[in-house]
């Protein structure tokens, strides 16, 4: 079997399949045997309550962490170097370079090549962040600096982006405008997988859902039948606004 970094040039990441996997602390089990395949392109909204292992699963999908267990396979090839290098994350928190707003973004761009300055200046118009690329960017406000972290993860072209809560703790204005760039980079072929414990963003943004609970997969479907006919009584209760325990 060919590894990613064979793969054909344009050949797609997905479908990314997921075989028992499992991840543990100190002999704790924090996820158990997740199992499900993901062909579609589109928004997979990770969902659940805190501490179901949302934030654990992306960061197993992008090789941060390694499974204890189980595979993950992406288009019929393990996770590996190369196939990390198609992928961008994006944290709750966001990382940013103690440099201005706009070396934020020149530093992911290729070096020496023509039109970098247009380039630039082009991704920070659309993450409506132009007026402060001369600014340091650990100056910007909490909002200004996930834009800029998102539109840093867009410039270099992932096929597959994963983010991680990325407008907990935002205001309105901010997470409307952070929603608009997801949806702009799905329609621009980007697959998203998006963690959130926000129903109404799930509402706003899944095509898929993956629904977690206390480590375990419990259900993963369309949006439309996750809201209108979840199978599972803690999916059920959670919809609800019931606490799942």
């Amino acid at each position: 079997m060919l590894d990613s970094s064979q793969l054909p040039s344009g050949s797609p990441l997905l479908p990314l399949v997921l075989e028992n996997l499992s991840y543990r602390i100190d002999g704790k089990q924090l996820l158990s045997s997740i199992s499900t395949t993901v062909e579609a392109a589109g928004i997979s909204v990770v969902l659940g309550p805190n501490g179901a292992g949302k934030s654990l699963l992306v960061r197993l999908l992008h090789g941060l962490l390694k499974s204890h267990s189980g595979m993950i396979n992406w288009n019929g090839n393990a996770l590996d170097l190369a196939t990390r290098k198609r992928q961008a994350l994006v944290f709750q928190k966001p990382v940013l370079l103690r440099r201005s707003v706009a070396a934020n973004i020149e530093f992911v761009l290729e070096s020496g090549r023509s039109g970098l300055h247009q380039r630039c200046e082009s991704i920070l118009r659309d993450a409506g962040l132009l007026d402060q690329r001369d600014q340091p960017a650990r100056l910007l406000s909490g909002g200004e600096q996930q834009r800029l972290a998102l539109a840093r993860a867009l410039a270099t072209n992932p096929e597959v982006l994963l983010l991680d809560e990325p407008t907990a703790s935002l205001d309105a204005a901010t997470t409307i405008q952070i929603e608009a760039l997801l949806e702009t980079a799905r329609d621009n072929g980007i697959k998203i997988f998006l963690v959130t414990h926000d129903i109404a963003q799930a509402r706003r943004l899944a095509d898929d859902v993956m629904f977690m609970h206390a480590g375990q997969l419990l259900e993963h479907s369309t949006g439309d039948e996750f809201f209108s006919q979840p199978s599972s009584q803690q999916a059920q209760a959670y919809l609800e606004g019931r606490l799942v325990i």
